[in-house]
């Protein structure tokens, strides 16, 4: 049931006479009389008002496809049995097109689509000049192999690299995160001499049997003899760790931690990193061959790590001769807002970086671009990718990086996130479940608790009640978290202000419609 004041936010409206509105994502209008009820509000200040979704131009094609119960029964009987699992709701949403921020369903329900497909659309769905890239090179080559010379291919290499620093200029091309870490696992290994890799508890670096070494979520892992020579150091997670403080992140928001730091130094970190050189002491031998960190982490929550935490720790690798990663896999692409890639932000240059996702918007590619030196000692044996700078995936991300620059898409992650981060807080501070806000640009999180004093998570059945009350009302987000007690908020590169103003609506709806149910 919709209330009629939803439609009104921030618009005058006659108090007398009739008025024309038209529910969320529905096409049928109604001719209603106008009174008090009808009056201009934020939504935000009346929670118990449907937001108004932000228009949108674009028609979607009717579906005329199989039906939603015969999806499910093959899903059920022919399908990969653990997307039953990961199935994220109750109602599933069943996806019939896309459309930049927007996503429709198959009765023709129109979503704002905050999870990209797990922080993988950068640009925006079906983006209309991706797509044109995309069609002119389908009609021209699908593919051939890489022993042969071909535009697409050389044309990507140059421009990914361009926008790497030195001497970052090396661009190995893979077909996933997954198989971009664990090359460069290969290649660490290869290159130091040395063995043991070194990753944060809470990260996620893929799912491949080598890469689940890397991945520190029991979610994740299996039964069986994991890949030997992983080992896992403390996370320094500012909000829920042992140690935290109220300036550590580079974020626009900061923890509800007090501390007694003074401006420019962090007690927190400190203790941090004297974990790490704990696990040195005790758990590794005195020589590494890496260590694989995200710039902020993103199964694991968009946690943050202290300002000066990765240089410090990209420090203590090299002495012990390790390289250092940069899994870019989720922050990269302008993502964070402030810089091109994650790291940046942390004034550290890894030795090796890995990206994905949003490398092609969708289009399954990915990468790693190292070091000169690192690429020769990588040459003892021969390393080849059928698929690895396919021209059709080289055309979609070369193009992907054109549209980055041309639409400005790093300034609205700026723009966008740190209002979106902003407005977060303050419902922060307004509710006793929603115990930390933290991100940069459009990688964010909001960490659910019971309250604010334990910080414990809040139970994975409360987070999934609010998790369906957002679907319900039109906005698609993810979870995470180690306990799925995080919820992520990682749209396309796309959306507006408006966009934003409409999820703050819903999300603040949301959390007080389970308050008011307990």
């Amino acid at each position: 049931m919709y209330k009629v004041g939803s439609c009104l936010r921030g618009r005058a409206v006659p108090l007398s006479g009739t008025l024309r509105w038209r529910p969320p994502s529905s096409s049928t209008e109604f001719h209603l009389p106008a009174g008090a009820l009808y009056q201009k509000t934020s939504p935000r200040h009346l929670p118990t008002d449907i937001p108004e979704m932000p228009p949108c131009s674009f028609k979607p094609e009717e579906y005329k496809g199989m039906s939603k119960e015969r999806m499910m029964e093959i899903r059920r009987k022919n399908c990969n049995p653990m997307i039953m699992k990961v199935t994220s709701y109750k109602k599933p949403v069943f996806v019939h097109q896309g459309h930049m921020q927007w996503l429709w369903d198959v009765d023709g329900k129109r979503y704002l689509d905050l999870f990209a497909g797990v922080a993988t659309v950068s640009v925006g769905h079906c983006h209309p000049r991706v797509t044109e890239a995309a069609l002119q090179q389908l009609k021209r080559l699908w593919h051939t192999t890489n022993i042969y010379v071909y535009p697409p291919l050389h044309e990507y290499c140059e421009k990914l690299a361009s926008h790497l620093p030195d001497p970052l200029k090396v661009v190995y091309l893979t077909n996933s995160g997954s198989e971009a870490n664990e090359l460069a696992m290969l290649m660490a290994r290869l290159h130091t001499g040395n063995f043991d890799i070194i990753t944060l508890r809470g990260s996620y670096h893929g799912g491949s049997p080598q890469t689940l070494g890397l991945t520190s979520n029991a979610a994740y892992k299996y039964p069986i003899a994991g890949a030997s020579g992983c080992t896992n150091t403390m996370c320094p997670d500012v909000f829920r760790g042992p140690w935290g403080g109220s300036h550590c992140r580079d974020s626009p928001v900061q923890t509800i931690r007090d501390c007694g730091c003074a401006q420019g130094h962090c007690m927190a970190n400190e203790q941090y990193i004297g974990q790490l050189k704990d696990t040195f002491a005790t758990s590794v031998p005195s020589r590494i061959a890496a260590f694989f960190g995200e710039p902020i982490q993103g199964v694991g929550g968009a946690v943050q790590y202290p300002k000066n935490y990765l240089k410090e720790a990209y420090t203590l690798v090299r002495e012990r001769g390790g390289v250092c990663i940069a899994d870019e896999v989720q922050t990269g692409f302008g993502r964070t807002g402030t810089h091109f890639w994650g790291f940046q932000g942390h004034d550290v240059i890894p030795d090796m970086v890995t990206m994905a996702k949003g490398i092609g918007n969708g289009f399954p590619m990915g990468a790693v671009v190292t070091t000169p030196e690192i690429a020769v000692s990588f040459a003892k044996g021969v390393h080849f990718n059928t698929f690895g700078g396919n021209p059709m995936a080289c055309a979609v991300a070369s193009s992907v990086l054109d549209t980055i620059k041309e639409d400005g898409t790093q300034q609205i992650s700026l723009n966008v996130g740190t209002y979106l981060m902003t407005e977060l807080a303050k419902l922060r501070d307004k509710y006793e479940i929603i115990g930390d806000v933290r991100g940069k640009g459009l990688q964010i999180g909001v960490e659910m608790v019971k309250d604010k004093a334990s910080r414990d998570p809040l139970p994975p059945e409360h987070v999934s009640e609010i998790f369906e009350d957002l679907k319900d009302m039109g906005v698609l987000i993810g979870k995470g978290g180690i306990f799925g007690q995080t919820f992520r908020v990682k749209p396309p590169m796309c959306i507006t202000m408006e966009d934003a103003d409409f999820f703050l609506a819903v999300f603040e709806k949301s959390v007080h419609n389970f308050m008011e149910r307990r």
